[in-house]
């Protein structure tokens, strides 16, 4: 059971606070917490679980917020994480983003909307399609018409139907002219590889995103052709376990439009479709860098949105860089960011220049790590392949699409 949700800056300030239960939390927890942030690091921030001298807290952060509950209670852990996960991505759907401004200008919404999401401290309805329902998403007529008559109130004074259905998640009477199912595989590569090139780390998240435009109350199945190299599977509360626990197949009663079906990763790949060289050497207060970046394994598919981020080290008072493709960028923070796009098929991108140490500094004595970025279009790298997707009632004019998405997520080089 959770007692008191905090919302909290980048600063520490607490810019939301609601209180669940009769036993009301101090706001001094947060004193706390941000003290043990300052003096911990980011250690702290990444421990989703923390235990204080009086409550038990948990902690997600987005967009730079930190989201914070707190109990006194003995409790499923991942339940307190879970439902943070569920405030954050409902806020991001209805405010159109995420982020201080955002959630100062729609307080009322907000509040609102943990309300409904969680009664006496035990979650409650966390489906957006419901929420809907009960609550009008913010837009500029319902603000302009909130300032001219003065009244904030954005709840619906009907309960959604769905509500006291088996399928809570789902709305009642739901029709459209055309049917449409369309499934997206969206991949994200976590990759470590270290000074000597040896990859240390390639491990996919993958997640199975559904937009699903159907008629009446549909009864989907999803199969895959090879679900056995998937792993920490999770699931969204439509589907059915038993059928995935016997044959790996998922059924399902979708809610209506876009949804997250499951997350997975998939484990110890052995290669990366891109590779990084980079090559640091230094003398008399002088540091020449060469960074060259080209195609490891084809995919199959073109690759895009290629970038290269990395810290300039503190040492480093002057960068003059260049690239024989694409651009360079050095921000104030010492951030460099090389946009090459698509790699060229005549010549290997390259990144070449050199660095002025601070004085009384002959050789550099901390090594830049280089954050990967990419996009490939059309292909899962994890090698998932979808089987079929079958209903059990087929409606009139049925279409479905497949789609698949690989981008770079905490891609490293290691110098």
């Amino acid at each position: 059971m959770l007692q008191c949700i905090f919302l909290l800056t980048d600063s520490g300030e607490v810019m939301l606070e609601k209180q669940l239960t009769g036993h009301r939390v101090d706001r001094s927890i947060c004193d706390w917490f941000w003290d043990h942030v300052l003096s911990q690091g980011d250690s702290f921030k990444l421990m989703p679980v923390i235990a204080s001298p009086t409550h038990y807290l948990f902690q997600i952060i987005r967009e730079g917020i930190t989201f914070l509950a707190c109990t006194q209670v003995e409790m499923a852990p991942l339940m307190g994480i879970e439902f943070l996960c569920r405030v954050a991505d409902v806020l991001t759907e209805y405010l159109g983003g995420l982020n201080e401004d955002l959630i100062k200008d729609n307080f009322v919404i907000v509040y609102e909307l943990l309300d409904e999401m969680i009664d006496n401290g035990f979650p409650l309805t966390t489906e957006p399609n419901i929420l809907r329902e009960m609550i009008a998403p913010p837009n500029i007529v319902s603000k302009m018409l909130s300032v001219v008559t003065g009244n904030t109130n954005n709840m619906s004074e009907t309960l959604p139907g769905a509500t006291a259905s088996c399928v809570p998640w789902r709305t009642t009477d739901v029709k459209y002219a055309n049917n449409e199912v369309y499934v997206d595989l969206v991949e994200e590569m976590d990759a470590t590889i270290n000074r000597d090139g040896v990859l240390v780390k390639c491990e996919i998240y993958g997640e199975v995103q559904v937009n699903a435009l159907l008629s009446g109350l549909p009864d989907l199945t999803l199969s895959f052709a090879n679900p056995s190299i998937l792993d920490d599977v999770r699931f969204h509360p439509c589907v059915r376990f038993r059928p995935w626990e016997a044959n790996q197949i998922l059924s399902f009663v979708p809610p209506d439009g876009q949804f997250k079906l499951m997350s997975y990763r998939v484990k110890k790949l052995k290669s990366t479709p891109i590779y990084v060289k980079p090559q640091l050497t230094s003398s008399a207060g002088i540091c020449r860098i060469n960074v060259m970046v080209g195609i490891r394994n084809d995919p199959g598919k073109i690759i895009d949105s290629i970038t290269l981020q990395f810290q300039l080290p503190p040492c480093v008072l002057s960068a003059d860089l260049s690239s024989n493709h694409g651009t360079v960028d050095i921000l104030t923070n010492k951030t460099c960011t090389w946009s090459i796009g698509r790699i060229p098929k005549d010549k290997a991108p390259a990144l070449t220049g050199t660095m002025v140490l601070e004085a009384g500094l002959d050789c550099l004595n901390v090594f830049p790590t280089f954050q990967l970025g990419f996009r490939i279009m059309g292909i899962a790298l994890s090698g998932l392949q979808i089987d079929k997707l079958d209903l059990r009632v087929v409606p009139n004019r049925l279409y479905k699409g497949f789609r698949a998405l690989t981008r770079a997520g905490e891609y490293q080089v290691r110098s």
